[in-house]
């Protein structure tokens, strides 16, 4: 952990958006453990942050052996990637660091996932408070319009068969699925209610 004490902040608030991420998809435990020791890892805890790296290490690696060839449970570690590689395009690379990025697009996929009905709102409230504690952003920038993001995703990697395909939660915290199987009024209405145009 003592590289980890060289990061500016920023940076190291960029890192807890994929860690953040691991509790979201799988493991719910490992999320409530995040709400308790948050400030701990803001603030640099050896311990704290070696246990974190340890279990994100250990989802991530499970993840990757269950799927080595990328055919959809490992596509799940991408929750928020897709909103937040339109972020970063439709900003400029360099402009939010990738974690700032994934945050946004983390909180964009949960807010659809509980329009589709797949969540209930207290995981909504939960996932902004957590990201807010990290003191990552919860929402895109002003200046991302609906179409910047709609022109980047539909060129997405995750697009087959002309059907954009996206990492949801779904059901209980730690459940994920990695779909192009949802209403397309969902998607849309999250687009407009976190762009201004």
């Amino acid at each position: 952990t003592d590289t980890l004490d060289t990061l500016p902040d920023r940076e190291l608030a960029s890192g807890l958006a994929e860690v953040i991420k691991y509790g979201l998809i799988r493991d719910a435990e490992f999320f409530e453990w995040q709400e308790k020791n948050m400030e701990k890892l803001i603030a640099r805890n050896p311990n704290v942050l070696a246990y974190a790296i340890k279990r994100s290490c250990e989802n991530k690696a499970e993840v990757v052996s269950l799927d080595e060839k990328e055919s959809g449970l490992r596509a799940t570690l991408n929750l928020g990637h897709t909103f937040g590689h339109a972020i970063e395009t439709g900003l400029g690379y360099g402009q939010w660091l990738h974690g700032e990025a994934v945050a946004a697009g983390t909180v964009m996929a949960v807010d659809m996932s509980y329009r589709l009905g797949w969540i209930d709102s207290s995981i909504v409230k939960r996932v902004d408070d957590i990201l807010l504690r990290a003191k990552l952003p919860t929402a895109s920038p002003e200046t991302m319009t609906v179409e910047m993001f709609k022109s980047v995703m539909t060129v997405d990697k995750k697009v087959a068969d002309g059907l954009l395909r996206l990492i949801l939660l779904k059901g209980p915290l730690g459940n994920c699925v990695f779909t192009g199987e949802y209403d397309r009024k969902a998607l849309d209405d999250t687009l407009s209610a976190f762009c201004k145009s």
